[in-house]
Parts: C-alpha cells; sequence; structure tokens
C-alpha cells in the first residue's frame, strides 16, 4: 500500500503533467483530487504532444487506470472533448476512467459569472482567473447549491435544483451583469444528455481507491495549479479556489492521511506566473522576455504570456514546510543554458529587515526586497542528457546549490519536455 502526492511547489506550471506521466510506469492508479480544467498538463511522446486539462496524467499508459475524484469540479464540455481527443490519437480509455460520482459539474451559469465578475473588476481587482467557471462552481459548493454528478441521476431533484440556482443567478445576470438569462429545460435537457455520454466513467472512486489500498495497490495523487495557489496557504486573494497542497489530496480523494507515504514537489528551475498576483522575483526586463521564449512559457489552458523570474528559495521554503515535500523534480534545466549568469533569490527584506517568514498578506509580499546570490550559467544546450555527472559543471552546481538552500534532495532534473529527457539522480 503506497500514496505518493505529485505537487506544484511554485505558482503552477512546473511540469507535473510529465513528472506524473513518468512516474506512472508501474503505479497501479493516478488520480486527481481538486481544480477544474484551468489545470493544463502537457506530455510529449516522441512527436506527439498532449495537453489535458482533467483526465489525470497517467492516462497514457495503457495499464494504469484514472480517477478524477470528489475534489475536482467538472466541466461537461471539456470532458468530452478531451475524452473525444484522446481517443482519436489512439488513447484507449475504455473501463480506465474512473469519475467520482460526488464530484460538481460546472454549469453554463458559472463561466458567465467568472467572465462577468473579472470584466467588472477590472484591471486593477481582477484576479486574473482562465474565466472557467472554476471560482463560482466551488462558491457553489460551499454555499450548498451545487449540482453533483449524482444529481444527474434523479430528473425531478435536478429540475428543482436547476430552477431554484438560476432562479438567483439569471437574477444577477441580467440585473448586475447585463447578460442574457438561461433557459431552464434547455439546461437541464443539456445536462441529461451528458450524462448519458459519462454513465460509463461514474462511480464511487472513494470506495475504488479505499479498496485499492486494503488490496496493496500504489496510488499516484496528482494536484493541478501550485502550492502558492492554494486558497489557504496561498497568495491570498491571488489565488486558485481549491486546495492544491499535499492535504487536499485526501479530502479532494477520500483516501486517509495514514495511507500517504511519499510527497514529491515539482519545482521549475525558475520561476513563473500567470494572471495577477505579488512575484517578488518578477523580471521586467529583456531576461525575462529570454526566459519566456526560450521556455515557450504560454498558457496550456489559456495561451497566455506567463510572467518570468528567478528562482525564489523563501517561497520554495515555505512550500516546503506546508506539504511536507521530502524530494523534488527539478524542471526546465535547459531553459537557463541560454544566460551568462543565474541569480537565485535566497532571502527577502522588508523595510531594510530580514523577514523571518513568508508574508501572509500580500501587500507586504508586493514589497519585499530580495537577497540574490549570483551563480555562473553553462552557455550550452544541455538538452537530452541524461546523467547528472554528464551535465556541465555550472549547470551540477546550480542543482547542488538549490538542493543546499532548501536542505531537500533533488532526485529528478528534467532537460526537455520530452519524457526520455528525464533521469533520477
Amino acid at each position: 500500500m503506497s500514496v505518493r502526492i505529485i505537487v506544484g511547489a511554485q505558482w503552477g506550471d512546473e511540469g507535473k503533467g510529465k513528472i506524473v506521466d513518468l512516474l506512472s510506469e508501474g503505479t497501479s492508479i493516478v488520480a486527481r483530487y481538486q481544480g477544474g480544467a484551468n489545470a493544463g498538463h502537457t506530455i510529449v511522446h516522441g512527436d506527439r504532444k498532449y495537453i489535458l486539462h482533467l483526465i489525470p496524467s497517467g492516462i497514457l499508459h495503457p495499464a494504469v487506470q484514472c480517477v478524477i475524484g470528489n475534489g475536482v469540479v467538472i466541466d461537461p464540455v471539456a470532458l468530452m472533448d478531451e475524452i473525444h481527443m484522446l481517443e482519436s490519437m489512439g488513447v484507449n480509455i475504455s473501463g480506465r476512467l474512473h469519475i467520482s460520482h460526488k464530484a460538481h459539474l460546472i454549469m453554463p451559469y458559472h463561466k458567465m459569472l467568472d467572465a462577468a465578475r473579472e470584466k467588472q473588476a477590472g484591471s486593477i481587482g481582477s484576479i486574473g482567473t482562465t474565466g472557467r467557471g472554476i471560482g463560482p462552481a466551488y462558491f457553489d459548493k460551499a454555499q450548498r447549491i451545487g449540482i453533483r454528478i449524482v444529481d444527474l441521476l434523479d430528473r425531478d431533484l435536478l429540475c428543482d435544483k436547476l430552477r431554484t440556482n438560476l432562479e438567483e443567478k439569471n437574477q444577477l445576470l441580467q440585473a448586475i451583469y447585463d447578460q442574457e438569462p438561461l433557459d431552464v429545460d434547455a439546461l437541464i435537457e443539456e445536462y441529461l444528455a451528458f450524462d448519458t455520454h459519462i454513465d460509463p466513467y461514474i462511480t464511487d472512486t472513494t470506495a475504488l481507491l479505499n479498496m485499492a489500498l486494503k488490496d496493496g495497490k500504489s496510488i499516484l495523487a496528482e494536484g493541478a495549479q501550485g502550492a502558492l495557489l492554494d486558497l489557504d496557504h496561498g497568495t491570498y486573494p491571488f489565488v486558485t479556489s481549491s486546495n492544491p497542497t499535499s492535504g487536499g489530496a485526501c479530502t479532494g480523494l477520500g483516501i486517509p492521511p495514514t495511507s500517504i507515504t511519499s510527497i514529491m514537489g515539482v519545482v521549475k528551475a525558475y520561476s513563473t506566473r500567470v494572471g495577477n498576483g505579488p512575484f517578488p522575483t518578477e523580471l521586467h526586463d529583456a531576461t525575462g522576455d529570454l526566459l519566456r521564449s526560450e521556455g515557450h512559457e504560454f498558457g496550456a489552458t489559456t495561451g497566455r504570456s506567463r510572467r518570468c523570474g528567478w528562482l525564489d528559495i523563501p517561497a520554495l521554503k515555505y512550500s516546503l514546510m506546508v506539504n511536507g515535500i521530502t524530494e523534488i523534480a527539478l524542471t526546465k534545466l535547459d531553459v537557463l543554458g541560454a544566460l551568462d549568469e543565474i541569480r537565485i533569490c535566497t532571502g527577502y527584506s522588508v523595510d531594510g529587515k530580514p523577514a523571518k517568514l513568508f508574508p501572509a498578506d500580500v501587500r507586504t509580499l508586493e514589497r519585499v526586497t530580495c537577497d540574490y546570490i549570483t551563480l555562473p550559467g553553462w552557455k550550452s544546450d544541455i538538452e537530452g542528457i541524461s546523467s547528472f555527472d554528464a551535465l556541465p559543471a555550472e549547470a551540477r552546481s546550480y542543482v547542488e546549490t538549490i538542493e543546499r538552500l532548501l536542505e531537500t534532495r533533488v532526485t529528478w532534473v528534467s532537460t526537455s519536455p520530452a519524457r526520455e529527457d528525464t533521469f533520477r539522480r
């Protein structure tokens, strides 16, 4: 019996999909525990690129079972598009995909409200969401008025809940956001039709996972986004609407904390962030542009440009503490090969005084001064290198410096987007 959690240790986009895909070999089940179709996990196999939003990254391994847990909010359109995409690319998911009957559904009004609120907030008050309805869906879940997949089984209950919800939502859409109201009957028919398509995948995934644990099987728990976007522990309010941190795996899958055997943090060799919010090491210069270009830093879900900056050790120390991370998979080391010098933020100062802890409020985090060390770059292409000893001395020194500063072992290193260009130390 083992449960290994894979956590993004920064602001997301660390390359979790690739690492989960790699570690899925020999794993019984890969389970996604939170978030929605706002996630984008890119996996490169040979000359093929797969971009997954809801389905776990282990789906490309024929022997692996995949679970979408109760903590995920599901957009029916995105899910069906993803299933059809995988099938068209020759991936067999029949009998391998299991979706929790307790997962909440993203409704059309969630997307409309998400987009309308962001537009009304303007550039100053905007969080920078993907507009996929994630936040409003989790809001309804907390309000106890959400629509769960199990509700699709009872037409009368579904009708009652949707009529009640739409009475409020249509008032908001019309009176506050000047949007056209939704037709409840059309919505009911649309979601009942969706139910017939996903019925083969629906199961009690909590029971499935716990039975697997009882049978001694291995589970890889996959989060979306990153720890610094966690609703409780991230840079609030510029966060996601769920818990990407390791604690979210237990509530998002219905497995006990005692089943967790290891927690790996995926760390990009530099820092990126999508959307608004504090970013202490952000680069607003040619170096930032170079990292964006060399790293192809554009969102897999929205195509938005990612903000780029140096590696942030204080933020990572905080992330390692909150998640209980004991090992690191370091990705995109190859991107730094274009630089003469590489900087690492080793500490923060606030009003001239060293900051002992990672600031909880964004105003303080926005005005920290970063303390840096500078390391020499290796100015060479390391793509395809498959052992640590074969890396340039400067690249090895960079990895070893990260280990020393974080007091945590870097066990995996990635030197390109391809699966084969990732090696274990």
